[in-house]
């Protein structure tokens, strides 16, 4: 029998290549269906739901534009256009010169520069300002690319006790130089084998404050900030070094702005010699003491940070106040001692706070009452409570003892009222990484982050809301921004 026609609701059913059979459906009593050149028809008198083709599904909507931070980042990376990607991640390296990851490389560059004495120039300064910055610049950058491509952060490995610890005996070391234990100079074994070079000291000297500057990777290293998630993020999806490490390079340039601007200045400004060097020294010789006892207090309790700044405090300030006839000095002498008097006054009193070492005496608060966070520890416990939050939004919070942006979130974000009046309704979760086990790591690897910090928004059926991840520090007017993806 002829085959009736489809009618003009029937799926419609792809034509079939020359030569081959092409099925007709429709029901009895309809026209013939014409054939093409070269096609068979065939008839299925009375088809049933399973011979009937479906349409084809609509194509799917294009995503969303990405409208995070780190998101419209990680679509810049994905772009492979250098030309974007550098200046782009310079200019956010340029901006994250001035947070208190990138701020403790100022006092020891200048302390380099101060080691000149006489030799201190402009463009001294300069080149050991450079010398220092790349190789800051390049330890940085493997860093990045040997994390993305393990798939997991080495930040946690950087910050236990044993590597801060050496970093800030290797800070106590060079300050004795700024105090006049001894000279920073290459040893003479090491300058007669350089005999070939015209000036062995100046060539020594690069060597070691390119080393510095490599040892000093490790203070930026653990900073988690969104442009450097997404080049991580981008590096172990893509497995592309050059763009991604391209990328960390251009923000560790971009990091390494202030610094060259200290070197120049620091090399046209500071005094050649006498007395008034010989204090610069060892003010610099304070802060390197000051830079590796920050360093380390992540790891220490409260209590032992305070005593640490109170001895340091009061020792230079007495320094200042018995050896020197200057009025400027004695000033500043009793302002460093009354800062250290403060911290031994608290600790004995019961503060744990470096910040506010006095706050619960004079009646008020070191800051508001913590968030009330859950603590979460595994994958399994995770997606247990967000299968039961009652309806409530959630959101998950990465942190780590030694994380410095953490803490900052702690006690300039998350205390803000208005913060606060975000979450008022919403499930509130942390995931504590600092031991850096099985169970963090899997649960980093959940989210595709690389370390703390980092916050992870769900919406009242415990999925995570899209394009709503914050990275790195916010403050609380944009962190605020950032929760209206709750609503």
């Amino acid at each position: 029998a002829a085959a009736a026609a489809a009618s003009a609701t029937a799926p419609a059913v792809p034509a079939a290549a020359a030569g081959q059979g092409a099925v007709s459906f429709g029901v009895d009593g309809g026209k013939a269906a014409p054939a093409a050149l070269g096609v068979k028809i065939y008839t299925v008198p009375k088809p049933t739901a399973t011979d009937i083709p479906q349409p084809v599904a609509a194509a799917a909507a294009p995503a969303a534009a990405p409208t995070n931070e780190s998101g419209r980042l990680e679509a810049a990376l994905k772009s492979g256009k250098l030309l974007v990607i550098l200046p782009l991640f310079a200019l956010l390296g340029l901006g994250l010169s001035f947070t208190p990851c990138v701020l403790p490389m100022v006092p020891i560059l200048s302390s380099i520069i101060v080691g000149e004495g006489a030799q201190s120039s402009r463009s001294r300064g300069l080149l050991l300002s450079v010398t220092y910055a790349l190789g800051m610049a390049l330890v940085y950058t493997a860093l990045g690319v040997a994390a993305g491509l393990a798939g997991e952060g080495l930040a946690s490995a950087l910050q236990n006790p044993w590597v801060l610890g050496a970093f800030a005996l290797l800070m106590a070391l060079l300050s004795l130089s700024m105090f006049g234990f001894y000279e920073l100079q290459v040893p003479a074994a090491l300058q007669s084998k350089l005999s070939t070079v015209s000036n062995r000291q100046a060539s020594g000297k690069l060597a070691g404050v390119f080393v510095m500057g490599a040892i000093s990777a490790l203070i930026v290293g653990p900073c988690v900030a969104a442009p450097l998630a997404a080049a991580l993020v981008y590096i172990s999806q893509s497995r592309d070094i050059l763009i991604g490490g391209g990328a960390l390079f251009a923000m560790a340039v971009g990091m390494s702005v202030p610094l060259i601007l200290v070197g120049i200045s620091a090399g046209a400004l500071l005094p050649k010699a006498g007395m008034w060097m010989d204090s610069v020294k060892r003010f610099f010789g304070v802060l390197m003491l000051a830079v590796g006892w920050w360093l380390v207090s992540p790891v220490l309790p409260g209590a032992v940070q305070m005593m640490g700044w109170a001895a340091l405090f009061v020792g230079y300030g007495m320094y200042l106040l018995m050896n020197s006839g200057q009025w400027l000095a004695k000033s500043v002498g009793v302002i460093v001692a009354v800062l250290g008097v403060s911290q031994l006054v608290g600790v004995v009193s019961g503060s744990r706070d470096p910040l506010a070492p006095l706050a619960h005496l004079t009646g008020g608060k070191t800051h508001e009452a913590p968030l009330a966070f859950q603590r979460i520890k595994t994958v399994q416990q995770l997606d247990a409570v967000l299968a039961r939050t009652g309806g409530k939004t959630a959101m998950l919070d990465f942190y780590a003892d030694w994380c410095v942006s953490c803490k900052e979130m702690e006690k300039l974000t998350f205390v803000d009222p208005q913060v606060r009046a975000k979450l008022a309704n919403s499930v509130l979760l942390q995931v504590d990484v600092t031991a850096n086990d099985d169970d963090d790591k899997a649960m980093l690897k959940r989210f595709g982050l690389f370390g703390p910090p980092g916050i992870i928004l769900f919406d009242k059926t415990g999925k995570e809301i899209a394009n709503a991840r914050v990275i790195g520090f916010q403050d609380a007017a944009k962190f605020t921004a950032s929760l209206s993806a709750l609503n």
